[in-house]
């Protein structure tokens, strides 16, 4: 334990519940889960609290595109997103969602607070309109040329390419992402934060060593362009939380989201309340709580989380954050993640085929302090797990434990044969412990690996293998491998952060409790160990090559292609008369099960408008059946019953497809009622 314990609060930015959580992702949570696990080992009294963001029009959209109410969505998502974060071993202290009463009552008090204060004011301002879906667009939903480095297909408030900032208005060749038609301006009340009045308080906040030089020189272009005033209001149709004392208006999720890490907090609070461990609110979030708070992001939310957070936390009077920590994206082989290409992996399919603890040492490997984007390199990748973990790491434990039990009765010696050794590895606590409290995770494990070849050399040079052939010797041999196993202890010891489940088994090996940082200064000697369990495997190649291929978008299949009707070729036409042969009609999807024994198939009854139809669709790959029930669909009604080894289909369903294989059901405007004639 520390002499003096720190006390630190933790947040991870809040994935966005509308999709599943990917390898790109990981990147940013098991960066943080790896410093948060340091400082526990360190004595460090440290929380880690994330949430489900949950707000904003992309849910709103999704949802209605699921068929779901957006608070079942959501919830859905999160649920999801918090399985795969605990099967990667990430710790979080809670897990919550910006939908929540907590997350309500602290906008509403900051937005009063700010109120009070003169921080936030209505003004007029004239808006993209998409006329089509009859809704005010978020910038989000703006695509167009960049006005300052001309980036083609950037959002409407900032360049990908460049990083600059702008209004939606500024955005060159504007279209929505809703209906991909050119939106008109119309005027619109809005709130706006006055980000601009925090100006100098800020720059005192950005020059205090918070943050990465990279992202401090970022800041500097932001002040020389002029901190604009931060519209923080959104129209009806939103899904959020309503602005106290309006009418269909909401509050900006960027506005709610970063209050999430103060509410998920709260929400632990709670639970802690009547525990042997309480923990108070106002101790990590009033204006002069001595806790440390570090916020975890990627480069792309930089100015959210290093201008309009601060700000907006000193307007309201609380805490603003210790340090900002902005890491880069992933890459996979040198590219940015791909669909077609396989390498836009799910977590869930990295874990159908790969240990997690993999991926958790890789990134480790990868990642430093900075902003710098890394490189998932998959051939690489499965020749460095190999290398470090199974040929350096648990290549100790496995040339030593045997001779333990066949010559020792499974003790370790009472002392150590080269102390010298030991005293070295374990003054390499110090440096080690630097790195990663310095997010130089890269050059702690360079760091204890150049230690496991030191410990396999001392092996390789005692050969415990040749001294057992001598009976007389055993006791030798006890003390070689009994040095061994120790160094291979503090190996585990420094590697815990990285591979927690890997040093849970070490921990239950040697039966002496939980490893923490202050054991690397002492052995553990004349102590049973128990027989030894292989910890890691290597990495099969061709188990990589499998989660590629089952990260492709499927190949149309012949089923999926029947459900829409056959586009023909540019040549071929047909007249009008056999078109409107065609009995197009809207249906609503009754019910939507999978077909045992068929991977690509959906069994679905529709109701045509007085009768029912069932309809086998190639739809599974692209649709989860519940998310259909109660979709509207347009059926091709007049199609000949078609036998299938599967049962009778009764129509067809009309779908697009993309060249990657996607399947697009076609939906009908909202209002359209079962059995109408498609014209």
């Amino acid at each position: 334990m520390p002499a003096s314990p720190r006390r630190i609060l933790v947040t991870s930015a809040l994935p966005y519940a509308n999709g599943p959580i990917h390898i790109g992702h990981l990147v940013e949570y098991l960066q943080t889960d790896i410093w948060v696990r340091f400082q526990r080992a360190a004595g460090h009294d440290c929380l880690y609290v994330c949430a489900s963001d949950a707000h904003g029009t992309p849910i709103m959209l999704r949802a209605a595109e699921q068929g779901l109410a957006p608070e079942v969505m959501v919830e859905n998502y999160r649920r999801e997103h918090l399985r795969d974060f605990t099967r990667f071993h990430i710790a979080f202290d809670n897990y919550h969602t910006t939908h929540s009463a907590e997350n309500r009552r602290l906008v509403e008090q900051i937005y009063a607070r700010l109120q009070a204060r003169s921080l936030v004011e209505w003004r007029n301002i004239r808006q993209a309109y998409d006329e089509q879906a009859r809704m005010f667009l978020p910038d989000r939903f703006i695509r167009g040329t960049c006005p300052v480095c001309a980036a083609p297909d950037q959002y409407g408030d900032s360049c990908e390419a460049c990083g600059a900032t702008y209004s939606p208005a500024d955005l060159k060749d504007a279209r929505s992402a809703v209906t991909g038609s050119t939106p008109v301006q119309r005027e619109s009340r809005h709130l706006f934060f006055k980000l601009g009045t925090f100006e100098a308080e800020l720059r005192r906040w950005t020059a205090g060593g918070r943050l990465d030089a990279s992202v401090a020189a970022k800041l500097e272009e932001w002040f020389a362009a002029g901190l604009r005033d931060w519209d923080i209001s959104r129209d009806a149709p939103y899904f959020g939380f309503p602005i106290p004392g309006e009418t269909d208006k909401f509050f900006y999720v960027w506005l709610d989201a970063p209050v999430g890490y103060m509410a998920s907090f709260e929400n632990l609070c709670e639970a802690r309340k009547n525990t042997k461990h309480p923990i108070e609110f106002n101790d990590y979030w009033s204006p002069d709580s001595r806790v440390e708070l570090y916020h975890f992001i990627g480069k792309d939310i930089a100015y959210f989380h290093t201008l309009f957070w601060p700000a907006v936390l000193a307007g309201a009077g609380f805490r603003q954050p210790s340090g900002v920590f902005v890491h880069g994206f992933l890459t996979v082989d040198g590219q940015k993640m791909s669909k077609s290409r396989g390498t836009f992996v799910a977590a869930a399919t990295y874990l159908d085929h790969l240990d997690p603890e993999y991926l958790r040492y890789y990134y480790a490997y990868k990642l430093g302090p900075g902003t710098e984007d890394i490189d998932l390199n998959l051939s690489d990748f499965a020749a460095r797990i190999n290398a470090d973990l199974v040929g350096k790491f648990v290549n100790i434990a496995s040339r030593c434990a045997g001779f333990i039990h066949r010559l020792a009765g499974g003790r370790l010696a009472a002392q150590l044969e080269n102390p010298a050794l030991f005293a070295e590895l374990s003054q390499a606590a110090t440096g080690i412990a630097a790195s990663y409290d310095a997010r130089e995770f890269g050059r702690a494990m360079r760091e204890i690996m150049r230690l496991a070849d030191r410990v396999n050399q001392y092996i390789d040079e005692r050969k415990p293998w040749v001294l057992a052939r001598d009976p007389a010797r055993a006791a030798e041999v006890q003390a070689v491998c009994t040095d061994g196993l120790n160094l291979f202890r503090l190996l585990a010891l420094y590697l815990k952060p990285v591979l927690p489940h890997t040093a849970a088994r070490v921990e239950a090996f040697f039966g002496a409790g939980a490893l923490a940082w202050a054991d690397a200064a002492s052995p553990l000697l004349d102590h049973p160990i128990a027989e030894y369990q292989p910890l890691l495997t290597r990495v099969d190649p061709a188990a990589v090559t499998r989660m590629i291929e089952a990260s492709r978008p499927p190949a149309p299949a012949p089923a999926a292609r029947e459900t829409a009707v056959t586009q023909p070729a540019a040549s071929e036409t047909i007249d009008l008369d056999t078109f409107l042969r065609a009995d197009l009609r809207v249906a609503t999807v009754l019910s939507a099960e999978t077909v045992d024994g068929a991977d690509k198939l959906l069994r679905l009854t529709v109701d045509a408008g007085g009768e029912q139809r069932t309809v086998l669709a190639g739809i599974r790959a692209a649709y989860e059946p519940a998310a259909l029930v109660g979709r509207q669909v347009v059926l091709l009604a007049n199609l000949k019953p078609r036998k299938m080894r599967f049962g009778t289909s009764e129509g067809m369903l009309l779908a697009a497809g993309d060249e990657a294989g996607g399947v697009f059901l076609v939906t009908p405007d909202a209002g359209a009622r079962p059995g109408q004639r498609v014209r």
